[in-house]
């Protein structure tokens, strides 16, 4: 197991706190960044659509006001001729007296049978007396661009009419769109990574502090956030957490100073008041006043050991068999004269730890698994898949569900618990788990009883 992995294992509890906080900053960067990208892309997105919008629109405008212009002069370009024509309804027309034979060579021009070339009449040309009405037979609105001009002929005034195609307009938008419609999501695509990239740059600084105080726990409040060299509000940031760090760092090795204290300098006054009263004469008062004693000494002793663990001092450690601890420490827990107390120990069970340590454990849970049997407690070590074993049960109510994590929490008693006439001050159970971490291992509840799990000779 890694260094950081062995921090981990610590404080599980800690952990699972600042897991959940971990995952609620994570949302919280992602979220922020997937904002500020959708808003980017967003606003782009509506400037080009505008900007797309402004420019068909004013391309279709010009093209089309182009075409108007070259109706108009084209109408006016044969308004002159026209104005010595005839206009007559169909049917009035007369035949012509003679007609000539009309040749029309592989080069496109017509001739005369004398040779002599001549012009077709343009089909884009109109004259008309009835504007109107000939204008939308002739020229489709939306396909050609018409345009007038009165003229007064032979047979009284009329219109002549000059139709210019729209193909042109429609030919030059068509590419326009063919242009805008993969290019204005191409370019939305990289205004969102652009943005994405930036954003995550930009927030690079608080994911590196998230982590880092994702890392923190009470146990090594020494560390501190990475503070960025630029010089703006996350740096700010990472120095107002360091300063709050700081100031959190006093506060628990004065509360640790103050609970190690207190529990050393208990410890021979309440020795001394145990000593006088074991050598007082023999009352029910004093039998009660001496029960009250080794509650208290038990609570010095918890205390003391929390803070040795607190302070995180290096085990002194060596191969042991944890068979043997086991053994010896359920033999010096406290009795019940109706619980009697099973070893069902395999030999051998060798791991690497610290036999004070491991000692405190096994009594702890000995001395919980007595205090709630009702007629038995087993102890059990054995060698299971590269890891050694230690199962303390019992065949009392056991634990609800519910509260199998929460007998782990410091000063914890179940309401059964605080019925019991010796009890304990609810540091039992914590100290045991602290000390299985300590060792890499870990403390549960089971479906059985508690089950210690400690990796096979290694540190």
């Amino acid at each position: 197991m890694s260094g950081r992995e062995r921090e981990a294992a610590w404080s599980e509890r800690e952990r699972e706190a600042a897991g959940s906080g971990w995952e609620r900053a994570v949302a919280g960067v992602s979220s922020v960044r997937v904002r500020a990208t959708a808003a980017a892309t967003l606003v782009v997105a509506l400037a080009l659509g505008l900007a797309a919008l402004i420019l068909v629109l004013a391309l279709r405008g010009s093209l089309v006001s182009s075409a108007d212009a070259e109706a108009v002069k084209k109408a006016a370009a044969v308004a002159p001729y026209a104005q010595t024509l005839e206009v007559k309804r169909a049917g009035e027309a007369e035949e012509p007296a003679e007609t000539v034979p009309l040749m029309q060579g592989k080069d496109g021009e017509v001739r005369l049978s004398d040779g002599k070339v001549v012009r077709l009449a343009d089909p884009d040309l109109l004259i008309t007396k009835k504007r109107a009405a000939a204008a939308e037979e002739w020229a489709s609105p939306g396909e050609y661009a018409v345009a007038g001009v009165e003229v007064a002929t032979a047979a009284g005034p009329a219109t002549v009419l000059a139709r210019v195609s729209l193909d042109t307009v429609q030919q030059a938008l068509g590419t326009l769109y063919q242009t805008l419609l993969p290019g204005v999501p191409a370019l939305l695509v990289v205004v969102a990574a652009m943005t994405w990239l930036s954003v995550g740059r930009a927030l690079a600084p608080v994911a590196a502090i998230r982590a880092k105080v994702a890392d923190i726990t009470a146990r090594d409040l020494n560390q501190r956030v990475p503070v960025p060299s630029s010089k703006d509000e996350i740096a700010a940031l990472a120095t107002t957490v360091n300063g709050t760090l700081d100031r959190l760092e006093t506060a628990v090795e004065r509360h640790k100073r103050f609970v190690a204290d207190a529990a050393h300098e208990l410890r021979s006054p309440i020795a001394t008041l145990r000593a006088r009263l074991e050598l007082a004469e023999p009352s029910e008062l004093t039998e009660e006043a001496l029960a009250d004693v080794e509650r208290l000494q038990s609570l010095a002793a918890d205390l003391l050991m929390l803070a040795k663990l607190d302070a995180g001092e290096p085990l002194r450690a060596a191969e042991l068999d944890l068979g043997q601890v086991a053994a010896e420490a359920a033999l010096r827990a406290r009795r019940r004269p109706e619980v009697r107390v099973e070893l069902d120990v395999e030999p051998d069970v060798v791991l690497r730890g610290s036999s004070a340590h491991l000692d405190r454990l096994v009594t702890n849970l000995a001395d919980n698994a007595v205090r709630h049997a009702a007629s038995t407690v087993r102890v059990r070590v054995a060698a299971e898949d590269e890891e050694a074993v230690l199962e303390v049960s019992d065949d009392g109510p056991g634990i609800p569900p519910e509260q199998r994590e929460a007998v782990f929490g410091r000063f914890t008693r179940l309401d059964e618990a605080r019925a019991r006439d010796a009890g304990g001050a609810g540091l039992g159970l914590p100290i045991a788990r602290d000390i299985a971490l300590l060792h890499e291992g870990s403390l549960v509840y089971g479906d059985r009883g508690f089950v210690a799990r400690f990796p096979l000779r290694q540190v």
